[in-house]
């Protein structure tokens, strides 16, 4: 099971190598090139690039997948074209920057990945209320059905801190897990999970490194045995990696994955290459 990459709010590609959006159609090399110095991960040196196609089109790009299409069932990765966005993942990687403007920036970057995310995945109620005007319809996000954010500790309390802002009705709920820096296999030392998730509840995993896929794979299943369906769940990232992404394909597929740059290798201790560090560290100053 693959995984789909996009930079635009438009996704019909397939197993990561090839790539449509309302106005280009991409062909990728296999593997994927990732450009570390912006959130466009697609390296223009290495694409044919057609501007024949101009709306989405569902195509396989392998002959052993040509039966299958374009699938709900396939995870969705979304690395939005935002120069807000590309400005604080700027700040974040830069070693210069002193911890409170890191762990702000993390907020922000935050902010704008949840907004992203939210797009057309909020329940609504429509309404008529007075105006100063006079009378008008109207539309609110449902505050009988709040959105469940799970930062996992310590870097996606950062990550997650401007969600309310953003989201009218939220529930938060801690998670606590550690990786083991020998055997990188995650941990949990706290879990403030419920026992059950109401039925369709929609859920934010906001992990600001996905770099092997450990911590936040345990996050998920965790919300997953509580009730939760694949679809319902979004996961909030600052950075990506391959191996956490194909793990998490491989096993959630359906899963949508809002990320602020992708980049390309995990090293031996676990770390992604640039990346920007250690979150949590950087964040906190411990």
């Amino acid at each position: 099971m693959g995984f789909a990459v996009t930079n635009s709010a438009v996704l019909r590609d397939q197993c990561g190598t090839c790539l449509f959006t309302s106005s280009l159609h991409i062909r990728l090399q296999h593997p994927p090139a990732f450009n570390q110095a912006s959130p466009a991960i697609i390296n223009p040196t290495v694409l044919g690039w057609d501007c024949r196609q101009r709306r989405a089109i569902p195509m396989n790009c392998q002959a052993t997948a040509e039966k299958s299409g374009v699938s709900g069932n396939r995870m969705l990765v979304f690395v939005p074209p935002h120069p807000l966005i590309k400005h604080w993942i700027s700040v974040l990687r830069n070693e210069q920057t002193p911890c409170p403007v890191f762990k702000n920036a993390m907020a922000e970057l935050g902010r704008l990945l949840i907004y992203e995310a939210s797009r057309e995945w909020l329940p609504t109620i429509s309404g008529e209320i007075q105006s100063p005007m006079g009378a008008t319809t109207v539309e609110f996000v449902d505050p009988r059905e709040p959105i469940a954010v799970v930062p996992i500790l310590r870097a996606g309390l950062a990550l997650a801190e401007h969600a309310p802002s953003v989201l009218p009705a939220t529930n938060t709920y801690h998670l606590g897990i550690s990786r083991n820096e020998e055997t990188l296999q995650p941990s949990v030392y706290l879990n403030k999970l419920p026992d059950k998730f109401p039925e369709g509840a929609r859920v934010f995993v906001v992990d600001p490194m996905l770099a092997t896929g450990g911590t936040v794979v345990a996050a998920i299943q965790l919300i997953k045995d509580r009730g939760v369906d694949n679809k319902q769940i979004k996961v909030i990232a600052a950075v990506a990696a391959p191996p956490a992404l194909q793990k998490l394909g491989k096993k959630f597929p359906g899963l949508h994955v809002y990320a602020g740059i992708l980049d390309p290798t995990v090293n031996e201790k676990g770390f992604i290459i640039p990346g920007l560090g250690d979150a949590g560290d950087r964040s906190f100053g411990t």
